[in-house]
This record gives structure tokens, sequence and C-alpha cells, in this order.
């Protein structure tokens, strides 16, 4: 027999011996506990920064925000690692290790007095502010878990997958996609209500220490499966081609296109059309070469790929604000001062308020799938019950409803905090904005997923996931850009901060106001957006036909 059958027969048997539903338990474990230890640090982090670093409520909000966006960027950089270097497991082992390393190093800052500057409440202290020394600590820290968290998100699911991609068994696939959802709609949950509640209960030792043994086990559990994983070998990064597009238009930038002008087709997979939108770029794929010598020229497929991805960057753009609304954190400091008892035996703490978000989230989700879409399909002769752009909209309109509401329960709260009587006012008025919240999410991002699934080609479907994630990045950064103008603008001569960290004396209310008219802005620029995106479309549809 040949050698070259020998081996290849033998790869393939020792792969069938590998992957399957025994490295489920593995992989899930090991995304399940990262997100509870991820999760139970930041609700309530911005309680940490104010109390044991003495941060303002700005500037620890900013912190809040450049770690939420550092997380979400680095996931960007994590999914092009892995594929394009490293491959989806040495990503993941990285990440586990990192993520193990930043929280175990936080936890020393609850446990070394060294690491965070002197108690304000201790009697013969200084109230000192914390030293460059012991920012920079802390920041490592937070980097650290921003790397962890940037590895492991865009690469856990994409590396279940592999699993069963020697079983032919798309029953498996869908199981583990059931299993990973629900896992970290679980996880998420548990890190909102069981370690705020064990770190407001126990302290700060205790309930840092918690997520470090979580990571441990996370990354213990990922490790052990090591042996029994399918471990698929590194591609050509999918992002490269675009990059290619650009520089090869720029070096053909003094071509004159013609009507009867040749394009490199790609002889695999379905037939694309060269669209004249972004024409210029067609020139990346033009043949000028009488002996058909088509080297050094790019496809018609890449160059369309690209101009895709440019095509749905405004529809994109619409729903960085919506984001902003998302990752604010003065609701939880809201909480902080309100009624949290919902017994005489029992108080939820202010950062654990996030779950109803995340529960409105999910049965939102549950009740469109199963009651809504069969119903609208009837009406509206679509699938999938409402267009992804009318969902995206739907969920705009949402976000103004939600900072509506947002800003007259504040304005009702500051109103009994600023009368000289005790603010007996219960925490649960805010649920309704944190509902509306989690709907929003529900309509605008899987709106958006959707959209990006349908307008990018096939072979993009993966980027759909790192192109939402990009957005949530600069959502981030918009809201900590946002923050600080305000309270630079609001303070100047002396006057009192709407996002002054005391909220009695302060006007968290008129930042919702801002936020409401933002987003109305916000919607009307969609508007505009889709009107643009639809005639692209017709114009494609037409060249299509013709």
């Amino acid at each position: 027999m040949d050698a070259d059958l020998k081996l290849k027969l033998l790869t393939e048997h020792h792969h069938d011996q590998k992957g399957g539903m025994k490295t489920m338990p593995f992989i899930i474990v090991n995304e399940g506990f990262e997100k509870i230890a991820s999760y139970g640090l930041q609700y309530n982090m911005i309680f940490y920064l104010m109390e044991v670093y003495h941060m303002e409520a700005v500037p620890a909000s900013t912190v809040m925000y450049i770690w939420s966006a550092l997380s979400t960027g680095l996931s960007v950089f994590g999914a092009l690692i892995s594929d394009s270097y490293l491959g989806r497991f040495r990503v993941i082992a990285f990440g586990s290790l990192f993520s193990f390393l930043g929280v175990t190093l936080l936890w020393l800052t609850s446990m070394v007095p060294q690491f965070t500057p002197s108690s304000c409440h201790e009697p013969e202290t200084n109230c000192s502010p914390p030293t460059p020394t012991q920012l920079g600590y802390l920041f490592s820290c937070l980097g650290l878990i921003s790397i962890g968290s940037g590895c492991m998100g865009p690469c856990a699911i994409a590396f279940g997958a592999d699993q069963f991609q020697h079983h032919n068994n798309q029953r498996l696939i869908y199981s583990f996609f059931n299993w990973y959802y629900a896992t970290a709609s679980i996880s998420t949950l548990v890190g909102s209500t069981v370690l705020v509640y064990i770190q407001d209960q126990f302290g700060w030792q205790v309930g840092f220490v918690v997520p470090a043994m979580f990571m441990f086990c996370s990354t213990l559990m990922f490790m052990l499966g090591s042996s029994l994983y399918v471990k698929v070998e590194v591609d050509e990064s999918p992002y490269s081609g675009f990059i290619q597009v650009l520089m090869l238009a720029f070096k053909n930038r003094k071509i004159r296109l013609l009507p009867d002008d040749r394009y490199n087709r790609s002889n695999q997979g379905d037939r694309v059309e060269l669209t004249d939108n972004l024409r210029f770029l067609n020139k990346a794929c033009v043949v000028r070469d009488t002996n058909n010598d088509y080297s050094g020229i790019l496809t018609v497929e890449k160059v369309e790929s690209l101009k895709s991805l440019i095509r749905i960057i405004p529809v994109w753009s619409s729903g960085i604000l919506v984001f902003v609304n998302v990752v604010q954190s003065f609701p939880t400091i809201q909480a902080a001062k309100m009624n949290r008892n919902i017994t005489s035996w029992l108080e939820i703490p202010a950062a654990s308020f996030s779950m109803f978000a995340l529960l409105s989230l999910t049965i939102f989700i549950a009740l469109y799938d199963r009651i809504l879409i069969p119903f609208l399909a009837k009406c509206t002769h679509e699938p999938r019950g409402l267009l992804p752009k009318t969902r995206m909209g739907m969920g705009i309109i949402t976000s103004i409803v939600a900072m509506v509401v947002a800003a007259i329960v504040e304005h009702t709260r500051c109103s009994l905090a600023n009368s000289n009587q005790m603010v007996n006012m219960s925490a649960m008025w805010l649920v309704p904005q944190f509902v509306l919240t989690g709907i929003t999410e529900a309509l605008n991002s899987i709106g958006q997923m959707e959209f990006y699934y349908s307008e990018l080609p096939k072979s993009m479907a993966s980027s759909a996931m790192t192109i939402f994630t990009v957005g949530m990045t600069i959502a981030a950064l918009v809201a900590s850009l946002l923050t600080n103008i305000v309270d630079s603008v609001t303070s100047l001569g002396g006057g009192v901060s709407w996002l002054s960290s005391d909220i009695d004396v302060g006007h968290v209310d008129y930042y919702y106001w801002l936020l409401s008219f933002l987003n109305l802005l916000c919607f009307f620029y969609y508007l505009l957006c889709c009107r643009m995106h639809r005639s692209f479309s017709l114009q494609e549809s037409r060249l299509i036909v013709s």
C-alpha cells in the first residue's frame, strides 16, 4: 500500500477517536466557570473602586468602560491569532491561564494592604488617593483578565464545533450549541447574583477568592481534556484578503475601467456578480494581461466580500449608542441608594439588579421564537417574523423608552433625597428600565447578527460575531468619553456635576434625558442608513437581473 495512503488512513482513524460528546464536559465547564468568575467581578467592581481605591463615580465608571472595551476588543485579536497563528486550543489554554493569573492577583489586592490605599474608615489613617504603583498593579490585573476573556470568548464555541467535524452528525452540533448557550446564560446569572451576594455579605477577601477558585477549576478542566480534543490546523487568515484588495486597488488606481474589461473569477463556490458600487475596488480584480496570466490578481469574490463589509458599516454604526445605554454603571449606584429589601430578611445586592435585564432578554427571546415568529410569519409571510432591520429599529425605539423611564424614576428618587427626607423608595422601581434594556438587546443585538449573516457572503459568516464585538468595544469607549465630557462641562465654574459621586446632589436624570435625546437622533440616522443600504441593494438586484 502506498505510504501516503497509509498515513492518511491512520490520521483519519486517529481523528475518529478524538472529539465528540466526551469532550463537551471539559469545554462547557471551562467556558461556564470563566463566565461565572468574570461576571462575578464585573458587576460589583465599581463599588470596589469607589470604596477601596477612593475613586469618584466618573473615574470609576471610566475604568469600567475601558475594561469592558478592552475585553471585547481583544476578542477580535484573539480570533485573528487563533485563525492565523496558534490555533483555537492554544489560544483558549493561554486565555484560561491569563484569566486565572489576573483574578488571583486581583484577590491579592484585598489581602495585602500595600496594594491598596489606606482606608478612610480606620482611625489615625490618612484618606489618601492610590499611588501610581497601586493603580498600575490594579490595571495590570484587569488587563490580564481582559486578555483571558479576549482569548476564550471568540474561540470557545468554534472549538466545540470542531469536535464534531469528523462525526458527520449535525444533531450533535445543535445539541452542543444548545448546551453552550444554556451554560452561558446560567453562568452569567450565577455570577451576577451568587458571587455578588458573597462579596456583599462576606467582604472582598472571600468575594475575590471564589472567582479565583472558579478560574482554577476552569483552567484545570480544559487541560485535563487535552488528549481528547480535535485540534484543527491553522489556515490563512480570512481578513488578509481585505488588505490585499485595498493594496492592489491602490496600486492600480491609475487604471481606467472599461465596459469590456475581464475580471478574475474563482472556479469554486457560487458565482458572484461584480457590482458597480465602490467601483474603485474593482481595479483589484481586473485582468489586463493578454496572456491570461492571473497571478497577483485577486478574485471577484474577494472584492465583493470587502464591498459587503463596507456597505453594512453605516447600519452597524447606528447600534453603538444602543450599547452605550446597555453598559451604563449608574443604575447600580442608584440601586445602592434605594430600599432593596424584598422581605425583612432578604435584600437584593445592588449589583445583582442587572439580572432583570438578563432574565427579560432570555424570556423575550423564548417568547419571540416560540410564539411571535409563527404568528408574524403568517401575517408578513416572512419566515423570520420580522426583518433584521425592522428588529434593529424597534430595538433603538425601546432603548429610547428605557432611558426616558430611567430619567423619570431617577428624578423621583432625587426629589425625595433633596427634600431632607429618608429615601424609602423601593429599588424595584428600577426593574422596568432593566427589563426594557434586556428587550433592547434581544431586538437590536440579535437583529444585528441576523443582518450581518444575511448581508455578508457565506465565506464571511464567521465575521458577523467579530463585527458585533467591535461595535460593543467602540460603545464602551464612547460611554467613557461621554461621561467624562458631561462631568467636565456640568462642573465648570465650581458647579455640581450631573454625575457626582453623591448622586443625591447630582442630576443623573439629566444624563438619562441626554442619552434618550441622542438615541432619538440615532434613530433618524438609522433610517437614513437603511435608505442608503436599500438603494445599494436595488442597484445590485438590477445588475443581477440584467
